[in-house]
């Protein structure tokens, strides 16, 4: 079927603790929703098998290791996430961390209160990847009360599995958006590339830029995501796994990518850097954008 007959569908569904939507091109409404119900499929799996919320999650099972000190073997698709993660760890010079999780106990962003150094130090003595033995496809924790979080890996991977598994189904043409994560899937149809517009990280009713993609990846990291604001201060979500404490020179970072899971890596590994963040992006070559707290901006991409 050639692409000016194909129809536009819009499905809006919540995964992850995010609302995602799926744009696809299909003959018709059954094709689309065919596809649409595979797609959204594939995304739950992931939630469910890497979530930290559910006890029957593998993350959980991974957990309970973490917390006695000890061994497990894990599956190919889990083997390759850890993979990426080590990668990460190694090319961030340990910023980006996925044992890091547990600072969650000290910051609570429901609650506008600063955690107690005290905490925050005796929670650090319990990351870092380092502290572990990864010898795919088994994993040693080498101290016992440590913690695994795939939240900065897993709704990206979850992107770009979604756009191949459509790509697989016949669907050339569509974007899916898992939660600001985007991936397109292939090209609108007219020739005209897709819209994507970059949140401000000040001002909720601007774009801080509107990105015109016809293929690759977008993903964003910033300050404005969950923070709270003590003394005029912002403290961000985006805690350093060295020190404790939230990222505070960059205010937002965005990153287009082949790949969504390298989209969104770089722009959480760009803001953790501070002050170095703007020249790491420039020494990655990936096309990108960054703001700071001065409100300054740059990136290559103009």
């Amino acid at each position: 079927m050639n692409a000016p007959d194909l129809q536009h569908f819009h499905f809006n569904f919540k995964a992850m603790g995010t609302p995602c939507d799926l744009q696809l091109f299909a003959p018709n409404p059954a094709s689309a929703q065919k596809t649409a119900d595979l797609a959204i499929r594939d995304v739950q799996r992931l939630e469910m098998k890497y979530s930290r919320y559910r006890d029957d999650s593998l993350l959980s099972e991974i957990n309970r290791v973490a917390g006695q000190g000890g061994s497990i073997r894990v599956d190919e698709e889990t083997a390759g996430l850890l993979n990426y993660a080590d990668a990460c760890y190694q090319q961030s010079g340990g910023l980006f961390d996925i044992s890091s999780g547990l600072l969650r106990q000290a910051w609570r962003f429901d609650r506008v209160q600063l955690p107690e150094q005290k905490l925050i130090s005796s929670l650090l003595e319990r990351i870092g990847w380092e502290k572990t033995r990864w010898s795919p496809p088994e994993l040693t924790f080498l101290m016992p009360n440590m913690e695994l979080d795939f939240g900065g890996i897993v709704k990206e991977y979850a992107a770009d599995r979604v756009a191949t598994l459509c790509r697989q189904a016949g669907c050339l043409h569509g974007l899916v958006n898992l939660g600001g994560d985007v991936k397109i899937i292939g090209p609108r149809t007219d020739g005209q590339p897709w819209r994507i517009g970059i949140a401000h990280p000040r001002d909720n009713r601007a774009l801080l830029e509107s990105l015109a993609l016809d293929q690759g990846a977008v993903a964003s990291s910033g300050d404005y995501e969950r923070c709270i604001v003590i003394g005029g201060k912002r403290y961000s979500h985006l805690l350093n796994p060295k020190t404790g404490w939230p990222a505070g020179h960059l205010t937002s970072v965005t990153v287009v990518s082949e790949h969504c899971v390298v989209a969104g890596s770089a722009s959480t590994i760009a803001m953790l850097k501070e002050e170095q963040g703007p020249a790491w992006l420039e020494e990655l070559g990936l096309p990108h954008i960054w703001t700071d707290i001065q409100g300054r901006q740059g990136g290559s991409i103009k």
